[in-house]
This record gives C-alpha cells, sequence and structure tokens, in this order.
C-alpha cells in the first residue's frame, strides 16, 4: 500500500519499485500502476511520461544510495580487509533497506533503453574498479596475497553482495551486518597472506 503522506511521484516510484520486483518490468501494465495507487490510468501520466521514466528513475535512485555508501571509503585510513568487510556491509545495507528497488535495479535494468543502459553499465564499471582498487591497496599493504588478480577477485566480491537481493529477506534471524561478516570471513581466509606457521 501506498503511503498518504508522501508526495504523489514517490507513492508512484514506490508502487513501480513493488511492482516491477514482483512480476517484471514488462509484465506490469500502466492500468497495474494506476490500480495499486487507485487513480484512473491517464492520471498517471500527469505526472510521468512513461513507464520507462520510471525505471530510469528506480535505477538512478539505487545507483546513487551505492554511490554514498560506498565511496566514501576510498580515503578512509583503515586497513584494505577493514574496508573490505565494512563495503561489504554497506553494500548489503542498501540492498537489505531497498529489497523492491535493489531487486529492479540488479534484474530488470536490462530493460532499459540503450543510452541509459549504457549509463548504468558506466556505473557498474566504476563499482566493480572499487572493488579493485581495495584488492589491489591490500595487496600493496602486504595484507592480501601477492599473486591475486583484483579483477577476479572484485567479481566474486561482488557476486556475494549483489546476489543477495536473490535471498536476503529483512527480519529474519541474520542482520545485513551478520550476512556480510561472514561472507568477509570466508573472503578473506583466501584473500589474506598466511601468517607465519600456518599450512606448515
Amino acid at each position: 500500500m501506498t503511503e498518504p503522506s508522501k508526495p504523489r511521484r514517490e507513492q508512484i516510484l514506490d508502487s513501480a519499485s513493488r511492482l516491477f520486483s514482483e512480476r517484471g518490468y514488462h509484465a506490469t501494465s500502466m492500468r497495474d500502476l494506476a490500480g495499486e495507487l487507485g487513480m484512473q490510468g491517464g492520471s498517471l501520466y500527469a505526472h510521468i511520461s512513461g513507464k520507462e521514466e520510471l525505471l530510469i528513475e528506480i535505477v538512478n535512485q539505487a545507483s546513487a544510495q551505492f554511490d554514498t555508501a560506498l565511496f566514501y571509503l576510498r580515503d578512509d585510513p583503515r586497513p584494505a580487509a577493514d574496508k573490505l568487510r565494512e563495503a561489504m556491509h554497506r553494500h548489503i545495507r542498501v540492498v537489505a533497506d531497498n529489497m523492491d528497488s535493489a531487486t529492479v535495479f540488479f534484474h530488470e535494468w536490462k530493460h532499459l533503453s540503450p543510452d541509459a543502459y549504457a549509463r548504468v553499465t558506466s556505473w557498474r564499471d566504476t563499482i566493480d574498479q572499487f572493488y579493485r582498487d581495495l584488492v589491489t591497496q591490500g595487496i600493496e599493504q602486504g595484507q592480501f596475497r601477492a599473486d591475486l588478480d583484483p579483477k577476479m577477485t572484485a567479481n566474486l566480491i561482488l557476486s556475494a553482495v549483489n546476489w543477495a537481493y536473490t535471498w536476503y529477506r529483512p527480519g529474519g534471524q541474520m542482520t545485513p551486518r551478520d550476512v556480510a561478516d561472514q561472507y568477509a570471513d570466508m573472503l578473506l581466509g583466501g584473500l589474506l597472506v598466511p601468517q607465519r606457521g600456518e599450512g606448515s
């Protein structure tokens, strides 16, 4: 249900996020969206130009949330392993706090028109580079193994945190911090330079 206290456009975005997440972008019609909002179909066009405008805005808002959560860590003075753990927590927290829009962002973005699609692809490259830089920093600090491939390692990290939207359910036994810590513990076990005496 929409929240009457919210501005109408925000109500429309919330409903679109929920319907696109549950049914998929192509399977959701403007009539479906109008019905969810208790509006006449034609009334929606007083607020939006069409369905793709909503998809673009949902995707843009989601990318901005990830930017806000992650990019301040670039200049954080903590060691790379600690920064990676915190980045994973913040990444999963964005997903957990915005399950509908996260599902749309990760699953429905492929339906964007070419220009909007290219912008998302460029943004994904930026996030990928963020995690590569963290891995490279860890190698340079002597925390992470020198034989790691930063690109492959970043792909593994992103596969873990991005796909949380497919199975994580807010309100369950595990908090986003719990999930991030377990993922980080498993990943760091393979990334960290073994301490002297380990494995002997």
